[in-house]
């Protein structure tokens, strides 16, 4: 899927709810969702929007040994192809397990996860929280939110050392907002960190639309898991073949960043009049075809690789 080796890659890991209307095998209640459902994971390379990864599971929080169980098999083979390549893990809160953090330090991979706050953590930033109010209160331009970053270091109980944790605080009129980050980064700044580094994930959720929403791939409505796997890679084929055809053959258009849905619509259903020879397939298009200049670019970068 590379002309040569990266120099990262950014594994971004979510769960996704696909809800289910029958006994299907894997099925759970989920609280927060309301629904019975399943939560397959979606992994996908964050720089590029490649898909890395999608495995059906059952509709629950993931545990450690679920998501490491995934991880282990993606860098083991990335590893094995690329052993000097650097890896970034990026993920929310649900990740953020004291075993898949110590696996990861483990084998060098950096990391930056969400952390549900807590008493401890409101206590250690209580200095940074309380100046960012007192900054949003004497503001000259009355309700402008108040952004301020910190980072310090912090255990849990359960960890087994101390790791840094970035603190972002907004103040708005809506209140006092507080996130937070665990990351294996040291160096960086921690406003670099949180809204380059952990908020970037936030595309993720336009890939999975694409692959979930666009491409159908929540349609899992077969009894046996081992069928709804194999239906989810088959969706996972599509996304891969789009996702293809947007990089290379729709580059410098006018849908070059457009969602799958969009191209599906505006591309691939057009009604066409097929031309069938012993030696070649034609399509004839309508003439008032509107992307017609896209047709005749992607055609003519797809003959161009056809020969290389």
């Amino acid at each position: 899927s590379y002309d040569r080796a990266p120099r990262m890659i950014v594994l971004d890991m979510d769960p996704t709810a696909d809800t289910v209307h029958g006994g299907q095998q894997l099925a759970l209640f989920n609280a927060y969702e309301d629904e019975y459902c399943f939560m397959p994971f979606h992994v996908y390379e964050g720089q590029s929007g490649k898909l890395v990864a999608s495995v059906l599971r059952s509709g629950k929080t993931p545990t450690a040994k679920e998501i490491l169980g995934v991880l282990k098999r993606i860098v083991r083979r990335v590893r094995a192809t690329w052993p000097e390549v650097e890896i970034v893990f990026r993920a929310d809160s649900h990740h953020t397990k004291p075993e898949v953090m110590e696996w990861l330090e483990a084998r060098g991979i950096q990391f930056i996860t969400g952390l549900t706050p807590n008493r401890r953590l409101a206590a250690i930033f209580e200095a940074d929280i309380r100046s960012a109010e007192k900054k949003y209160r004497e503001q000259r331009q009355v309700g402008r939110p108040v952004r301020a970053y910190a980072s310090r270091l912090y255990a849990a109980q359960s960890w087994s050392r101390a790791r840094r944790v970035v603190c972002r605080i907004q103040v708005s009129p809506q209140g006092t907002d507080v996130r937070c980050v665990v990351t294996s980064f040291r160096t960086a700044g921690a406003t670099y960190l949180y809204d380059v580094v952990y908020c970037g994930r936030g595309k993720m959720e336009l890939m999975i639309k694409d692959h979930k929403v666009a491409l159908r791939s929540d349609r899992t409505s077969c009894h046996r898991k081992e069928a709804n796997q194999f239906r989810l890679f088959i969706h996972s084929a599509a996304y891969v073949l789009l996702h293809a055809l947007r990089a290379n053959l729709l580059k410098g258009s006018e849908l070059a960043h457009a969602q799958f849905d969009t191209i599906r619509l505006r591309l691939l259903k057009i009604g066409a009049r097929m031309q069938a020879g012993r030696t070649f397939l034609r399509f004839h298009f309508p003439t008032s075809c509107p992307t017609q200049d896209i047709l005749m670019r992607a055609s003519s970068i797809l003959a161009a690789l056809n020969t290389t």
